[in-house]
């Protein structure tokens, strides 16, 4: 199976992409992640995208397709795969469908901008070890302090409501369009997500026609 995650930060979707991956054995591609592989391995489209990084400039919708291009051609996608953080805007999606690459579904994540706000404002991150925790999900057992390392727990730049609320503009104006490009298409199931991951999980099978 073949499937875009969409959503808002803050989602879920990066877990929901673990999470499926495990359960239908196909691999969770996420953009930065192939995108440093692809520079790492020297590929043809890795050095082009160096080259801008280097220059300290986005790397164009092209490579960026012809990254993800590269990676799908690889053994493990033969059976499926879930793509997560790609495409973000609506030409980027235009690109994948320009370049051959076809999907069974995208499962858009819908959550209110509050959840969201909650969510991500509750993230804490151990400053020593990386462990991660969320005072409303999953709170460590002293507050404050790593369970794992005894590290001071800290909120990332990225996790403040400020911040938050800047990418969910950044979202809203060049992603959520997707959201009708692809019901137009008849791909879109969208997904309530809910209050614990594995009812959110079992929703996507759900509207998937999956049972796991």
């Amino acid at each position: 199976m073949k499937l875009i995650l969409l959503g808002a930060p803050g989602a879920g979707k990066g877990t929901q992409a673990e999470v499926l991956c495990r359960k239908l054995g196909i691999p969770s591609i996420s953009t930065g992640n192939i995108l440093r592989a692809a520079i790492k391995d020297g590929t043809p489209t890795g050095l082009k995208a160096k080259s801008y990084i280097d220059a300290g400039a986005l790397v164009p919708d092209e490579v960026i397709i012809g990254i993800v291009d590269e990676r799908l051609a690889q053994d493990d996608c033969k059976n499926g795969y879930i793509l997560d953080g790609v495409p973000r805007t609506i030409a980027q999606a235009e690109a994948l469908e320009k370049a051959g690459i076809t999907f069974d579904a995208v499962v858009s994540i819908e959550i209110s901008e509050e959840e969201i706000l909650r969510r991500m404002s509750g993230r804490r991150v151990c400053g020593a070890c990386g462990a991660s925790y969320n005072v409303d999900f999953v709170p460590p057992r002293v507050e404050g302090i790593c369970d794992s390392c005894g590290g001071k727990l800290i909120q990332r730049k990225d996790d403040t409501p400020e911040t938050v609320r800047e990418r969910l503009k950044v979202y809203h104006t060049e992603t959520e369009p997707l959201v009708d490009f692809y019901a137009n298409r008849g791909l879109l199931r969208p997904v309530r997500s809910a209050d614990t991951k594995e009812a959110t999980t079992k929703a996507i099978l759900d509207v998937l026609g999956i049972e796991k």
